[in-house]
């Protein structure tokens, strides 16, 4: 029996995980506790803090062999310096002053990579099933705050997860209404170019809604142009009271708002074809998975069919993505089980 220690950090809220990994290769949390990351220093206390609380819960004190520390934000050489926190990590710093032999830093989305490879059928929702190819590599794409690619090549003990910045790539548009969206988005923001993750993430629906709502699409119900304006109020603070985006999501889900039904319908087709492209560009006969904090959420969205149209509609390519596995992942916490999954292999 091993003990590891998985933590999911982020500017807002960190989660650490205690898992025992057993001679067959099991992993089984133990404990684990959410902590709001403003409140400490650095990283240092708090897993202190969390190791003191789970001896008092486990009726032993707990000495982790390996850790792993998934990182919202890049992590260069094993360290990482969080965005939204005062914190500088150094895996080195930490395997000293917490007596914990092994520590790895990785990117959050590549503890996603990670993650999908020990999910079960229960965690994922198959959108194609496709004809898989076990030593094939897999691509995973998810909209959230942004959008997070990453892709994994398998290997004799398990796999290989490598990071990617395509979310920063140009937004194509594939319409008269998308390449609409497109001036528009460079007019309003004054710059040159539009990033994907611009209209493929939390921030992309209301993007869209915006434009739906000045084209005059539809017009805008009071409940959410008050909690739209609510949001535009409070841009650049830390803090937001308000989620636009899933206000949207929710009102498409009723069917009870044009404007905000054709905002997700622009959208879905979106993230379909931007994960086309990435399917393209990486040929993931192993699977394609769809993760992000948005996908779950708006499953019978995407089950309407045009993420999946959009997907697969790449001209004389259309019968390899036909081919590709797609399935969406349904567990919120796939991130913090791949870091386990990454401290385990350390």
């Amino acid at each position: 029996m091993a003990l590891l220690l998985a933590g999911d950090i982020g500017g807002t809220k960190t989660i650490l995980r205690l898992v025992e990994r057993t001679v067959n290769g099991e992993m089984n949390a133990l404990y684990e506790f959410r902590y709001p990351s403003g409140e400490f220093p650095d990283l240092v206390p708090m897993v202190q803090q969390f190791l003191t609380e789970a001896a008092t819960k486990l009726d032993f004190a707990p000495l982790p062999e390996k850790a792993c520390f998934a990182i919202a934000g890049p992590v260069v050489n094993n360290t990482a310096k969080l965005t939204n926190l005062p914190w500088m990590l150094d895996a080195k710093r930490l395997e000293q002053e917490l007596g914990i032999s092994h520590v790895s830093l990785i990117n959050d989305f590549v503890a996603v990579g990670y993650g999908v490879w020990a999910l079960d059928d229960r965690d994922l929702h198959t959108l194609q099933v496709g004809k898989p190819r076990q030593h094939d590599p897999i691509a995973v794409i998810g909209a959230g705050t942004g959008l997070g690619n990453c892709f994994g090549i398998p290997e004799a003990n398990g796999i290989r997860v490598f990071s990617s910045e395509g979310g920063h790539g140009d937004f194509a548009p594939r319409s008269e209404l998308e390449f609409e969206l497109l001036k528009y988005l460079l007019a309003k923001h004054d710059i040159q170019r539009i990033s994907i993750e611009r209209v493929v993430s939390g921030l992309g629906i209301v993007s869209i809604y915006q434009f739906l709502r000045d084209r005059k699409f539809a017009p805008e119900s009071p409940e959410i142009g008050e909690v739209i304006k609510k949001w535009e109020s409070e841009i650049g603070k830390s803090e937001k009271t308000v989620d636009p985006g899933a206000t949207i999501a929710q009102a498409a889900l009723k069917k009870c708002d044009r404007l905000s039904e054709q905002t997700m319908q622009m959208f879905v087709e979106a993230y379909g074809a931007v994960a086309g492209n990435l399917a393209v560009t990486l040929l993931p006969y192993g699977g394609l998975y769809v993760a992000g904090g948005i996908a779950a959420k708006i499953l019978p969205l995407i089950q309407e069919g045009g993420f999946m149209r959009a997907f697969t509609h790449k001209g004389r390519m259309d019968s390899l993505l036909e081919m590709m596995p797609v399935r969406l992942v349904l567990n919120p916490n796939v991130g913090l089980i791949g870091a386990a999954v990454c401290a385990a292999g350390l």
